[in-house]
C-alpha cells in the first residue's frame, strides 16, 4: 500500500510538472502573440485618411472555382483598386502564390485589378508570394520597395505590419474589409501564425524564393 501510494504520488507530480510546463507554454505564445498583434496597431488607419505612398502591396488569398479571386482576395483587391483611383498610391504590387501550376493566383489578380480600370503600368506582380512574410520580404528586396500601404483583412493586417516594418518597409496598413463586424474565426491560426512571423523575424529567415521577379519555371 506504500509504495502504490508513493507511486500515485509521482504520478501526480509528473502530471502537475506537465500541466505547468503546458500553461506556461500557453501563457509564452499568447504573449509573444499579443506583442506581434499590437507593436505596429497604431499604423492601422481608415482607408480614406490613407497616406500618399508609392505602392499598396496586395497579399493574395486563394482563387474560387474558375480561378477567379476569392471572396477575401477579392475585397482586398477593391480596397486597393480603390487606394489606387482616388489617388493614395501609384502602384499595385500583387503578391500571390503560383506555385502549383493549376493556381495562377497572381495573374488572376492582374486581371480582376485590369477590368476595373487600373492600367497595366500601375500594376506589378510577385507570383512567389508564398506567404506572408515571402510576400513582405520580396517586395522589399525584389521590388524595391521602401514605403507602401499594405491591403488585407484587419485579422491579418497587425501580422503583415509587424513584418513588413520589421524587414525595412515604412508599412500603414488599410483593412479591406473596413467598416464590418469583426470575426474570431481566424483567431486561433493568427495565434500561431504572429508566434511564427517573430521568429522568422529575429531569424532574417530567407524568403523560399529570395530573387527574381517571377518563379524560376513560370511562364
Amino acid at each position: 500500500m506504500g509504495r502504490g501510494g508513493n507511486r500515485a504520488r509521482q504520478v501526480r507530480r509528473w502530471i502537475l510538472r506537465l500541466l505547468a510546463l503546458g500553461l506556461a507554454a500557453v501563457l509564452c505564445l499568447w504573449v509573444i502573440s499579443l506583442y506581434v498583434e499590437g507593436r505596429y496597431v497604431d499604423r492601422i488607419i481608415p482607408r480614406a485618411e490613407a497616406p500618399q505612398k508609392p505602392v499598396a502591396l496586395v497579399y493574395g488569398a486563394g482563387l474560387a472555382p474558375g480561378g477567379v479571386p476569392s471572396a477575401v482576395l477579392a475585397q482586398r483587391l477593391d480596397a486597393a483598386i480603390d487606394l489606387y483611383h482616388s489617388g493614395k498610391v501609384d502602384t499595385l504590387l500583387l503578391s500571390g502564390d503560383n506555385s502549383d501550376r493549376f493556381h495562377d493566383e497572381t495573374r488572376a489578380m492582374v486581371r480582376y485589378v485590369l477590368d476595373r480600370g487600373v492600367p497595366a503600368s500601375a500594376v506589378q506582380e510577385d507570383d512567389a508570394g508564398l506567404s506572408t512574410y515571402d510576400s513582405s520580404v520580396r517586395a522589399h528586396t525584389v521590388f524595391g520597395v521602401r514605403e507602401a500601404v499594405l491591403v488585407t483583412q484587419r485579422f491579418h493586417l497587425t501580422r503583415a505590419l509587424y513584418i513588413a516594418n520589421s524587414v525595412g518597409i515604412d508599412a500603414w496598413g488599410v483593412a479591406a474589409d473596413e467598416g464590418r463586424p469583426r470575426t474570431r474565426r481566424y483567431a486561433l491560426r493568427e495565434t500561431f501564425s504572429r508566434v511564427l512571423a517573430l521568429g522568422m523575424v529575429l531569424a532574417q529567415a530567407e524568403p523560399r524564393y529570395p530573387s527574381g521577379r517571377t518563379l524560376p519555371s513560370s511562364r
